[in-house]
């Protein structure tokens, strides 16, 4: 096994879009992901994640740089890589009008796996808490338990790496924590590498042994999440501006404050680091006031991802601009 399962150097992908200016999907992404570890490419919809993940499956080309996968080179030897690896792709790649079990069995059979296929899919429904509804529809199934079927999928063939695109979108709360659980047993029981794209700060807070921030097709962070947060010395201070408040006159008034650094944000919501974040409150208000831009609320909180993001990008992670999602590009493709 090498060291590292995923290497991507200066990945670009530009997509031409009809009538409209070219998008650049990837602008030279470089990610590293260490075998074993779950690695979670973080970033909101349009950041160029999926992009990213068709690259190193073998779905898209880039027009520059170059990926291995299990040291094996996706451009050169695609058909090793799809042995390599499982895809769990955003939308649901089973048949709705076959059963769980016939899904998995096919699967399988597709692999190459001939009368092995069946035992490994009983295997899967088990393990996945599927027997039950195996000879049921899947077009029957709850959103969890498609999903549940969709990682079954791509494990039937017992890859080395797993590619998790965005695995609870639309699961509500219930069923992303049983999902939760699972990926990290894959990983940590089991010694697979997980590569998982999700625009969810908590989910990659909670999941992710290593984070690569994406914003506008490149990476602007990376690290563990508690090195990312770690780099954030003090406490986040986050400002609701009243009414009309100039945020431009907000930041100058902050600005001049010695416990107040790095003041961030657009519009009424600003964002500020303090050594101790509550102790500054009361001298950030005064200043705030005196300078006609007062604050209709205020809170004081350790560093979080969000807060990684805003350093890095200048803006909050809910408030990142974005086209749309990779997927929505492809429909207007020329």
């Amino acid at each position: 096994m090498p060291e590292n399962a995923i290497e991507a150097c200066g990945l670009v992908k530009t997509y031409p879009l009809r009538g409209k200016p070219d998008i650049r999907a990837l602008d030279g992404l470089d990610i590293t992901v260490p075998s074993g570890t779950v690695f979670g490419l973080l970033g909101p919809n349009g950041a160029g994640k999926s992009t990213a993940v068709k690259i190193l499956t073998t779905l898209a080309r880039p027009d520059e740089g170059a990926a291995t996968v299990e040291g094996i080179d996706v451009l050169r030897r695609p058909d090793r890589v799809r042995r390599a690896i499982g895809v769990v792709a955003q939308r649901s790649g089973s048949d709705p009008m076959a059963t769980g079990r016939e899904n998995l069995i096919l699967q399988g059979r597709l692999y190459g796996m001939g009368g092995a296929a069946r035992a490994r899919a009983e295997e899967l429904l088990a393990r996945f808490d599927l027997t039950e509804a195996a000879g049921r529809l899947v077009k029957t199934y709850s959103g969890g338990m498609q999903r549940r079927l969709d990682v079954a999928l791509g494990l039937v063939h017992r890859p080395q790496v797993l590619f998790l695109d965005e695995p609870t979108t639309g699961l509500d709360p219930e069923a992303r924590a049983a999902m939760w659980a699972e990926i990290s047993r894959l990983a940590g029981e089991e010694g697979l590498t997980v590569l998982l794209t999700t625009h969810y700060l908590e989910e990659a807070d909670r999941l992710a042994r290593g984070l690569a921030i994406v914003d506008h097709g490149r990476v602007v962070a990376e690290g563990t999440p508690d090195e990312l947060k770690g780099e954030l010395h003090g406490d986040a201070v986050h400002l609701e501006l009243a009414g009309e408040t100039d945020a431009e006159t907000a930041r100058g008034a902050l600005a001049g404050l010695p416990a107040v650094r790095e003041v961030q944000g657009a519009g009424r919501n600003l964002s500020a680091r303090s050594d101790d974040g509550a102790a500054a409150v009361p001298g950030i208000l005064a200043a705030l006031e005196r300078a006609g831009a007062p604050a209709a609320s205020v809170t004081v909180a350790r560093p979080s991802l969000d807060d990684v993001y805003l350093r890095h990008t200048g803006r909050r992670y809910s408030e990142a601009e974005s086209p749309g999602s990779d997927k929505d590009l492809e429909g207007a493709i020329r």
